[in-house]
């Protein structure tokens, strides 16, 4: 038997545990949150979410907007079922215009992002962190980042094992 497909209230709510994560995981560095790269990243998939809020926030109303056409929309208090569907739709438009705004603005700071990296001139080669740098191990035809250990041994009289050394 095959899994109900999520539904919009649960995909909903998946999207804001994921950001809720995303904030507890990034309170502090740690071996997968420490470099630009990690944060250009993570601006690049914001914004991205972002430029799709504008559909969702559109394709959400739309039970509203069915309810109001099909003369079905009651509303508690008594208030009229025109002027508050006018009222969410209404509404409705400035969240996706400011949606908009946020996307363009993430947009200028993961370009501003861009350019930014980690240095490590300082560092010991040993000492320096996996995914800085690559070298290429001929005798075994493998990348390594730099500063790991490469599986050949250390007496090999292979002729490429001398260009593992990136710099």
């Amino acid at each position: 038997m095959q899994d109900q497909p999520a539904t919009p209230l649960e995909l909903g709510d998946q999207a804001a545990e994921a950001v809720r994560a995303i904030n507890h995981t990034t309170r502090a560095p740690g071996e997968d949150w420490q470099y630009p790269s990690h944060a250009y990243s993570l601006i690049g998939t914001l914004a991205h979410l972002s430029r799709m809020l504008p559909q969702a926030i559109t394709q959400a109303l739309q039970p509203v907007t069915d309810a109001h056409q099909a003369d079905r929309l009651t509303v508690d208090g008594g208030k009229d079922p025109d002027q508050a569907a006018s009222s969410a739709v209404q509404t409705a438009r400035v969240a996706i215009g400011r949606a908009q705004r946020l996307a363009a603005a993430l947009d200028q700071v993961h370009s501003a992002l861009s350019p930014l990296g980690y240095d490590t001139s300082d560092e010991e080669e040993d000492e320096q962190p996996c995914g800085e740098g690559m070298c290429q191990c001929y005798c075994v035809g493998l990348l390594h980042p730099c500063g790991c250990d490469c599986p050949h041994e250390d007496d090999c009289d292979c002729d490429f094992c001398a260009a593992c050394d990136p710099y």
